[in-house]
């Protein structure tokens, strides 16, 4: 606990420039006698940070000190910019103050070498944004959030989570949390949140019941080995999608093996390449797709 709390007043004086010890003490839940103890731990780590008494005292770095040989080798200096660096491609608040100032202490120049946008074309972009900011900060606060949540056939119905991380998968950002509802850990996609409250109640712990964020495809039903046949052009799309080892291709087009559990995403999946998809095995699978074509065509035939 002491070298976490060491690091984060070192972060906070980074951040700030300087400190009273009354303030750091608020601010981490310790006694003023223990943040002079820590001061005294961490300038004899070979980090020169000082007290001064006063009016206009507090807790500050040495004048131009830069932190550099008594505590990272360059390389290490370098990767640590560079992760910091991999924040700001999802818009990590504050991020590039951050930066700038750990990058003149160790006197290293930025490289300029990524940049990811996560965020939706259009207007939807902002209202993400915001969402995401929300969520993050209900994370790091430990703080109780209600919404309302869509599910796949568009009834909504009230959530209150304990947010415990924000993930990206498959293009899309989810939360994963606590629901109360359920009694259980939810996947909740960020499209399908609204009306979100960030609400005053705290808490500390997370119930021990977890199990992996996403579920595993012995739990989503059936497993189904399919052999598919696909023209050359949509190559792009299956390398998109699929794994490299799945597709062998020909001549005149891709053999595709691979075993996926037989779900919704399946036939969205193959029904998104219309006739340029040919399935070999197994034929149950070609019936059924038939099934939703003609039904398909028949709800737009009564229309």
């Amino acid at each position: 606990m002491q070298e976490s709390r060491l690091f984060r007043i070192l972060y906070y004086l980074l951040d700030k420039g300087h400190a009273t010890a009354p303030e750091l003490a608020e601010r981490f839940e310790v006694s003023v006698r223990t943040i002079y103890r820590d001061v005294d731990a961490i300038s004899s780590a070979g980090i020169p940070i000082y007290a001064t008494a006063g009016r206009n005292g507090g807790i500050q770095f040495l004048d131009d000190y830069v932190l550099d040989k008594s505590f990272f080798s360059d390389k290490e200096k370098q990767e640590i910019l560079s992760s910091i660096q991999s924040l700001s491609a999802i818009q990590y608040p504050e991020v590039d103050n951050i930066l700038k100032k750990l990058s003149a202490i160790f006197q290293i120049g930025l490289t300029d070498w990524i940049e990811v946008n996560f965020s939706r074309w259009g207007s939807m972009a902002e209202d993400e944004n915001q969402l995401f900011l929300q969520l993050k900060k209900s994370i790091f606060e430990k703080r109780r959030i209600s919404f309302e949540y869509y599910n796949s056939s568009g009834t909504n119905r009230k959530r209150d989570v304990l947010p415990r991380k924000l993930v990206y998968k498959d293009k899309a950002w989810y939360l994963y949390a606590f629901c109360l509802l359920h009694d259980d850990y939810r996947l909740f996609r960020f499209s399908r949140i609204k009306n979100l409250d960030l609400t005053e109640i705290r808490f500390e712990e997370f119930p021990e019941i977890e199990h992996g964020i996403f579920p595993k495809p012995q739990d989503m039903g059936m497993l189904i080995d399919l052999e598919l046949r696909f023209p050359l052009e949509v190559g792009f799309k299956l390398y998109d999608t699929l794994e490299d080892s799945a597709i062998v291709k020909s001549e005149d087009g891709y053999i595709v093996n691979l075993t996926l559990p037989e779900t919704d995403w399946l036939y969205d999946f193959l029904m998104s390449f219309g006739d340029r998809v040919t399935i070999i095995r197994p034929q149950f699978i070609k019936q059924r797709i038939i099934e939703k074509y003609e039904a398909a065509l028949n709800h737009y035939k009564g229309v």
